[in-house]
């Protein structure tokens, strides 16, 4: 028996389905997904309805088919998959995917929006107040600058306002949260509530889920990943993990019950049959009618057993569920906290031509956890960058750095153990291999080669990797962007329990309220304390 989604039987279709005044955008009949490279079953005979109203979030740990599953609703064909199944569409479907194509990136602003026919339909006004609302100047639009001139934050930014001038009955978003900065998130959550079109989005930020969900597709893989389950819950997210929880602990204290009574009985059991038997044994061959008597009493006794052979088929099961992943920074490392770090100054960060910030600032001492915000394209990736510079100079620490773009640090066409065990020493392999199965890799994934992986198991290597550097001062760039909500939290405790020092980049709320120590806003004129609240 699998732990059910509460309230919800396996498969059933999610939220009101189509019927009388309502129109059904979107329905999966009987969907299975499978990984033709690994023969893996991501996703198993899943059923599901989108209908008007519809804000639906997916969530699940990282390689779980989430992306795969938003793919199928668009009516895109995801890499090495097979689909059985119906899929039903009706309207147009506007799709953002995690990442910009290059082909996109090489493009200018104006070009990019050439490529959609329905921004050629809004008047220019029209064109300028929807660039306003998403915190973009409007004449933006008609630049001549490359696309990949801009900002992570900013190209989401871009392609949201392109998806917009499509005319869209339905939003397929894939991690929109991806890198906007506290401002957009705001603006963001507030367009997936408002709009008028139903929306299915993948986000790992917790309060944007919190905030703006009103059901969830939770895609998991139970039983080491042999065993998928796909669960749909018409509910807001905080309702959703209470009753998950609720109904695991209820069923793990009902199997506990269960079994504990099913033992005891087991054990009067045995203690009934041990003495039948040691009086069968102890029995004189000269009273046949007492032998007579014990062996009915044993066939009575066996009857017994049997019975409860067939009650423990029936015990309630522990639940099944996937659990987070397992992983703990060296808790040895540490610094002084007195000890001065970094004491960094800077006239003007610039990138090209572009004067981003001028008179910096910056002094960080042992233990410290420093967390860096600011607008898209405020620069604060190029100052964690030239920080790194300065801190690699010294020899008295071991700097680790996590990048915001993965590809800056990573051979993707290496696996996992070659990546994170590059000398090929068998001793590291095999510790290697332990620690990735502490993550939730499964064997096969830890020889596939990087490109494949999901851009959550692609930021656990970084995590592994700074954990077997022995690295005493972390430098991360949006370390918890790519972790599902069933890991952020594993992070953020991992981070804030490292003894020793932290300087972050992050958008990420939670984490700025649980690890971090200090908060500074990039401005253009330089670094300003600030607090910060969901």
């Amino acid at each position: 028996m699998l732990l059910k989604a509460p309230g919800q039987p396996p498969g059933a279709f999610f939220g009101l389905l189509a019927g009388k005044g309502k129109r059904m955008f979107l329905q999966l009949k009987q969907v299975t997904v499978t990984h033709t490279k690994d023969l893996r079953v991501l996703i198993d005979h899943f059923s599901f309805t989108l209908n008007p109203g519809d804000k639906v979030a997916i969530i699940g740990e990282e390689g779980n088919g989430k992306s795969t599953l938003l793919q199928l609703m668009a009516g895109r064909e995801p890499a090495y998959c097979e689909v059985t199944g119906e899929i039903i569409r009706r309207g147009r479907f506007a799709y953002l995917p995690q990442e910009m194509e290059e082909s996109e990136k090489e493009q200018s602003v104006y070009e990019f929006f050439c490529a959609e026919e329905g921004f050629f339909d809004f008047p220019p006004a029209e064109s300028a107040r929807l660039a306003s609302s998403l915190g973009l100047p409007p004449e933006e639009i008609y630049s001549e600058r490359p696309m990949k001139s801009y900002s992570g934050g900013e190209q989401v930014k871009f392609s949201l306002l392109r998806l917009l001038f499509g005319h869209p009955d339905v939003l397929l978003l894939d991690e929109p949260s991806n890198n906007l900065d506290l401002e957009t998130l705001t603006w963001l959550e507030k367009f997936i509530t408002e709009s008028e079109q139903p929306v299915v989005f993948i986000s790992h930020d917790e309060v944007l889920l919190e905030r703006t969900a009103n059901g969830i597709i939770h895609l998991e893989q139970v039983k080491k990943k042999q065993q998928p389950r796909a669960t749909a819950a018409h509910m807001d997210y905080r309702r959703y993990v209470s009753q998950r929880a609720d109904a695991i602990d209820k069923q793990e204290q009902l199997a506990l019950n269960e079994r504990r009574d099913f033992d005891a009985k087991m054990e009067k059991y045995r203690q009934i049959r041990q003495r039948v038997e040691h009086e069968q044994n102890s029995i004189s061959r000269g009273d046949p009618h007492g032998g007579r008597l014990l062996k009915k009493k044993m066939h009575t006794v066996q009857a017994m057993g049997k019975r409860f052979e067939r009650e423990k088929e029936n015990l309630t099961e522990r639940p099944v569920f996937e659990e987070a992943m397992f992983l703990n920074l060296d808790e040895d490392v540490s610094l002084p906290a007195g000890k001065i770090v970094l004491d960094f100054s800077l006239g003007s960060l610039c990138t090209g031509e572009r004067c981003l910030a001028r008179n910096l600032s910056l002094t960080v001492r042992g233990g410290e956890k420093l967390c860096i915000i600011g607008q898209n394209g405020a620069g604060k990736s190029t100052l964690l960058r030239l920080i790194r510079q300065e801190l690699n100079r010294r020899a008295d620490i071991k700097v680790g750095y996590m990048p915001q773009n993965y590809e800056e640090e990573l051979d993707l066409d290496a696996s996992p153990v070659e990546f994170l065990a590059p000398s090929g020493d068998k001793e590291k392999i095999t510790q290697v291999r332990t620690y990735l199965g502490s993550m939730k890799y499964t064997h096969d994934e830890m020889l596939h080669p990087i490109r494949g992986l999901s851009g959550g198991q692609k930021a656990k290597l970084f995590l592994l990797k700074l954990k077997l550097e022995r690295a005493d001062v972390l430098l991360l760039d949006e370390p918890t962007r790519n972790f599902s909500p069933l890991s952020a939290p594993v992070v953020r405790d991992l981070i804030a329990r490292f003894n020793g020092t932290v300087i972050s980049v992050s958008h990420d709320r939670r984490y700025m309220q649980e690890v971090c120590t200090r908060v500074l806003k990039l401005t253009p004129n330089g670094l300003e304390a600030v607090e910060v609240s969901e």
